[in-house]
């Protein structure tokens, strides 16, 4: 056992002394092209697209991934665009970066905020932003793709370079796999991805070994109750009423339904109901997200939430809820995987040092990264401290907090934040397609 220790220990330690010696090369290609990803992010910041409509974003991304020297292929599930770079035979590894924004005001204040405005898919008018730093993953691929073109002596292999569209509706990925991301393409023996992470100050990544990200289900529930004048609330079934219970029980199923040691989350984000202050509406509608960590308790509180919804109901004299389930937009929990993890955070600790390099809890977040494990590729997800060093120290002295992500006000300090995401996930490429 202790030779064959000794021996794995021996391969990490010099292939991280490896990635070291590539790390010079990786910033020399980055800084000539720096000035080009910086103006390449403020495009992407200003100019955001919603989920399954990012038309310009991906135009932007293959024609950076072009000039890299991929060859791209667009269209792939939507808007998604897959740049190939060859050279030789070997491994095949897959980056992905999601391309999507959310429907925010930005109020950045940024000489390249973003000032779009569009109607949604319910015909509201609303701004969109990208508060979840998507426009920082997408110029790291960029960025990435560049630095690999100008390398190929260091590396042998196939590289997918991924802008994947709808992550923030659960959709894109799933998207990509059923068009064929990986039968018209060659399947990856391994994925990698980053993202951005508000609460950290940039130059320092964070990950995580095994269960990463939730599951998260989309909910919708319509309450119907019977419309009239607010003067007569006696003639009329009040839906606003039921609704405000319903709220109320939703969170009972958390606190006094569950095992408080098995983490799960219900959050109403979205309520709409009723024209005008004096007008009992006939119906409102409510939007869920639901989070949870384990398979056997996602069934059980999917089910509470069409319980509650009906007792809800019921108890008001009004017709049955609609409860509904949008299975199209499940992200399955992510789980990185444990061997990945550990070779590519010992590059990550050689280049940037363990100080900077963390290891964080699991998250009840989403990511449909988790689709392409699911698939069968091992994956590595792993995040990039996005804040100004200054604002973490001052929000730790209790002053201004931090903005964080899907935010009207986050901002990533992306300068350096992009440049961490090319060095990361540049040297973690070269280890695994080293050319040994």
């Amino acid at each position: 056992m202790m030779p064959r220790m000794f021996a794995f220990t021996l391969i990490l330690w010099n292939f991280a002394h490896a990635a070291i010696a590539s790390d010079a090369l990786i910033l020399k290609h980055y800084e000539v092209n720096a000035q080009n990803l910086a103006e390449l992010y403020q495009q992407f910041h200003a100019n955001p697209e919603l989920s399954g409509k990012e038309v310009l974003t991906s135009k932007r991304l293959a024609d950076a991934l072009k000039i890299a020297g991929c060859e791209v292929h667009e269209g792939i599930g939507g808007h998604g665009v897959v740049g190939v770079l060859k050279n030789g035979k070997g491994r095949v590894l897959m980056i992905r970066a999601d391309m999507d924004a959310l429907p925010l005001i930005e109020k950045t204040g940024l000489p390249y905020a973003s000032k779009v405005q569009v109607r949604d898919d319910n015909g509201n008018l609303v701004g969109i932003m990208h508060a979840c730093g998507h426009d920082i993953n997408i110029t790291c691929l960029a960025g990435v793709a560049s630095v690999l073109g100008k390398m190929k002596d260091q590396w042998r292999g196939t590289i997918l370079f991924v802008g994947q569209p709808a992550e923030e509706t659960g959709r894109g990925a799933r998207a990509m796999l059923v068009d064929g991301l990986f039968t018209k393409f060659p399947k990856p023996d391994l994925a990698l991805a980053l993202h951005c992470d508000g609460r950290f100050s940039s130059g320092h990544v964070n990950y995580r070994a095994g269960p990463m990200q939730a599951n998260v289900d989309s909910v919708e529930i319509i309450i119907k109750g019977k419309g009239g004048h607010g003067a007569f609330p006696d003639k009329a079934i009040d839906p606003i009423v039921i609704a405000a219970r319903v709220v109320r029980d939703l969170q009972l199923i958390i606190s006094r339904e569950r095992d408080p040691l098995d983490p799960a989350v219900i959050t109403v984000g979205s309520i709409h109901g009723g024209s005008k202050h004096n007008i009992i509406p006939a119906e409102v509608k409510l939007e869920l997200t639901i989070r949870t960590v384990r398979t056997a308790s996602r069934i059980n509180i999917l089910s509470a939430i069409e319980r509650v919804a009906q007792a809800a109901s019921l108890g008001a004299g009004a017709p049955e809820p609609v409860v509904r389930l949008n299975a199209s937009e499940f992200t399955p929990e992510l789980i990185n995987d444990a061997e990945l993890t550990t070779k590519t955070v010992k590059v990550f600790e050689s280049l940037l040092g363990k100080d900077k390099v963390h290891e964080r809890p699991m998250s009840l977040g989403g990511e449909d990264f988790s689709q392409f494990v699911r698939a069968g590729v091992p994956g590595f997800y792993y995040f990039l401290g996005s804040a100004d060093p200054k604002a973490v120290a001052i929000a730790k002295q209790g002053g201004k907090p931090l903005a964080v992500t899907h935010s009207d006000s986050y901002f990533p300090d992306y300068a350096t934040v992009i440049k961490t995401g090319v060095r990361t996930m540049g040297a973690a490429v070269l280890f695994h397609l080293a050319d040994k």
